[in-house]
């Protein structure tokens, strides 16, 4: 055992090593982020948005509506976002966020660019947006006229010069047209790039431009939602960006993964349209499309194209086509609850994969079964995943691939191990075997392959022994290939019985079979299966009987031995070659009344010890008692006729009542009822014996039988 243990955890580890080593290849990535939207699409739909975020749309029936009632081509007079930043005032919103880039001039001429800029002073905390990147725009300097973000992070410096963050540096930039800019105390930046597989699932908390931080638009609207007079206190150190008292997770380039919520991932949101309507006619005195003036209240609220001529549409694991907006409306929600996913740490992510990894090969390694193997592949290799699935409802993303990977190695593996090393050796044990245990014995050997060795138990077996009678008289005339033929149709038809019967063929010595039940199976039930085994050959040699006639010229018949009783059973022999077999005076009484059936010319007879065993399963007849070579004390012996509810032969009370007469010594009287049983072969050797003894003394003979030879 102890060495299946150590064998399976070595190949685990081994099998953990290879799949770390691909891992950390990157040679697992896509199929991570396969198991990434799966895991996302179970998970989101049993978490709730947060109702603090909410959502602008200028979707296509709000273009259609511009467009069909006020001639608004696109983009929009900027003085049409001016009702929407006084609605935004009017419900008490905490803060409004613009997910709109005002870079060129309006083209409705300046005055259309101030009267916004005068709408922005007005409103709730305003966050408007920068492109940043590398080729975002071609201004390279922070404009001086436009105010820097109140946003430093303390500890940015060391951790640049650690290598982190890199990405984050961006040497361009687009920024609104003054009018519009000089007016905006909170700017954030709404560029970033999805995975290799164009899906959006990380997000970078900020950017740095001109050596000033400049925060997503997520992070500055809570920003300006929180304390819109000052900075919040930051820090960057390895994994966390500290803002406030708020820890947010970060990997080494500063982004961090975003928690995606409800069905689709999308906020409550609401047409630009019915916005611009009803703040326009509240105006006027009249009621609009909306009639909640809390819609709004104390809410974070973000504005953005979802039409799909205006090109901001984006993939996320729960929407091919998100607006871009939600994006940043899901960053958002993560910072107001606290459910920014974290890293699961590489080191504790390699003693997952080294766990998972030992567990698969040490299961497949102790139980080797095949419908084992396929039970180990159908739980282990989808574990890895169920244990994602449930961690990131903790908030943890665990890489799954690499853990399947290494189950995968290691179950496979294991299991060509197993069969280059005892696979063959089963294979070899059952071919070699087939011909001489029962199906049973063999999956018993099977299992524990260590049976096959020196030693052996006591334990008390039915024994039975068979031959064929007077087989040399007849043998001598067939040829070898006759003889062959019959011996093997012979013994294979009694060997098919006894191994469906759950015996144990212990072996064939020339024409003759020894075999035993009750090891190496406990059988409950020995006595009774060994003596049906018997019945049932008789039997079948009868059904056969003038076949072999016809091959050989003679009747073939053959006698039967059964026992019960204690031997010694198990391997047996040298350290090279051995037999199953079994040891002991039962084994020798067994086969002495083999040979003693030739004494009452019967071909089936049992001892006492079976006799009493078998109990009211079969039918049969006393013989009588016989004291065997090699045996002082006799032994009773039985005749089994048939199974229980079998008729008995008509002489079998009258034998019965001849062996009742000699108990009482009275030889003479029994003689003239043997003598009425002329077909009956052993009433024929009691008369005999009867008409040997010496005048009429009862006393002359006991019963017993003594035999002389074997």
């Amino acid at each position: 055992m102890l060495k299946k243990i150590l064998h399976g955890c070595g190949l685990g580890l081994g099998a953990a090593l290879v799949a770390l080593a691909l891992w950390s290849a990157g040679l697992f990535e896509g199929w991570e982020q396969l198991t990434w939207t799966v895991r996302v699409r179970l998970r989101a739909p049993q978490e709730t948005p947060s109702p603090r975020v909410k959502v602008i749309l200028i979707d296509q029936a709000s273009l259609d509506w511009g467009r069909r009632e006020n001639g608004w081509p696109w983009p929009w007079p900027r003085i049409v976002y001016t009702p929407i930043l006084d609605f935004c005032r009017r419900s008490g919103a905490r803060a409004v966020i613009f997910d709109m880039l005002f870079t060129e001039p309006s083209l409705h001429g300046v005055a259309d660019d101030e009267d916004l800029g005068r709408g922005i002073r007005g409103a709730p905390p305003f966050v408007a947006a920068l492109a940043l990147g590398e080729r975002s725009g071609t201004t390279t300097r922070w404009p001086p006229e436009m105010a820097r973000p109140a946003f430093q992070v303390a500890g940015l410096s060391d951790w640049l010069s650690a290598g982190h963050g890199h990405s984050l540096l961006s040497s361009t930039a687009l920024f609104p047209v003054p009018e519009i800019g000089t007016n905006i105390s909170f700017f954030c930046n709404v560029m970033d790039v999805p995975d290799d597989d164009g899906v959006f699932r990380r997000t970078s908390l900020f950017r740095v431009f001109d050596e000033q931080p400049v925060p997503a638009m997520g992070l500055s609207a809570r920003l300006a939602g929180r304390d819109p007079s000052g900075p919040q206190d930051t820090r960057i150190e390895r994994g966390w960006l500290t803002v406030g008292d708020h820890r947010l997770p970060i990997d080494t380039e500063g982004r961090s993964i975003l928690r995606f919520k409800g069905t689709n991932g999308f906020h409550d949101s609401v047409s630009a349209a019915a916005v611009i309507q009803t703040e326009l006619r509240l105006q006027a005195g009249e009621s609009g499309p909306i009639t909640d003036m809390d819609l709004f209240k104390d809410c974070y609220v973000l504005l953005g194209p979802s039409a799909p001529a205006l090109l901001d549409l984006r993939t996320t694991p729960l929407s091919d086509v998100a607006p871009g907006v939600e994006l940043h409306a899901t960053l958002l929600d993560n910072l107001l609850t606290d459910s920014l996913m974290r890293e699961v740490p590489t080191p504790v992510v390699v003693l997952v994969v080294g766990l998972f990894g030992m567990l698969s090969g040490l299961m497949v390694s102790l139980y080797r079964k095949p419908w084992q193997n396929v039970l180990a592949i159908l739980v282990f290799v989808p574990a890895p995943f169920m244990v994602g699935v449930l961690v990131y409802g903790f908030g943890w993303w665990l890489p799954v691939v690499v853990s399947t990977a290494a189950n995968v190695v290691a179950v496979v593996g294991a299991i060509v191990v197993n069969y280059a090393t005892e696979g063959r050796q089963k294979a070899f044990i059952k071919q070699a075997f087939k011909f001489y245990l029962s199906p049973q014995v063999i999956d018993k050997i099977l299992e524990d392959p260590s049976q096959l060795t020196l030693g052996g138990e006591k334990r008390t077996l039915t024994l039975l022994f068979a031959d064929i009678e007077k087989f040399s008289s007849f043998s001598e005339r067939l040829d070898p290939p006759a003889l062959t033929a019959l011996l093997n149709d012979f013994l294979s038809d009694m060997t098919d019985i006894i191994l469906e019967e759950g015996g144990t063929l212990d072996k064939y010595i020339g024409d003759a079979i020894v075999a035993f039940w009750n090891a190496p199976l406990d059988q409950g039930d020995h006595a009774v299966r060994a003596v049906r085994a018997a019945l049932r050959c008789q039997e079948k040699l009868a059904a056969r009987r003038d076949e072999f006639e016809a091959r050989t010229g003679a009747v073939l018949r053959m006698r039967i031995g059964v026992n019960t009783g204690p031997v010694v059973v198990g391997n047996m022999g040298s350290r090279e070659r051995f037999d199953y077999t079994v040891l002991g005076d039962a084994a020798n009484l067994a086969s002495r009344l083999e040979g003693a059936n030739k004494v009452f010319g019967t071909y089936l007879m049992v001892s006492e010890a079976t006799w009493t065993e078998v109990g009211t399963a079969f039918v049969g007849r006393e013989l009588g008692r016989l004291r065997v070579v090699g045996r002082e004390a006799p032994v009773r012996v039985f005749e089994p006729t048939g199974l229980a509810g079998t008729a008995l032969p008509e002489s079998v009370a009258a034998f019965e009542e001849g062996l009742a007469m000699g108990a009482d010594g009275r030889w003479h009287e029994a003689a003239e009822v043997f003598a009425s049983l002329e077909h009956d072969a052993a009433a024929r050797a009691y008369l005999v014996r009867c008409r040997e003894l010496p005048g009429q003394d009862g006393a002359a003979w006991d019963g017993i039988w003594n035999l002389t030879e074997k």
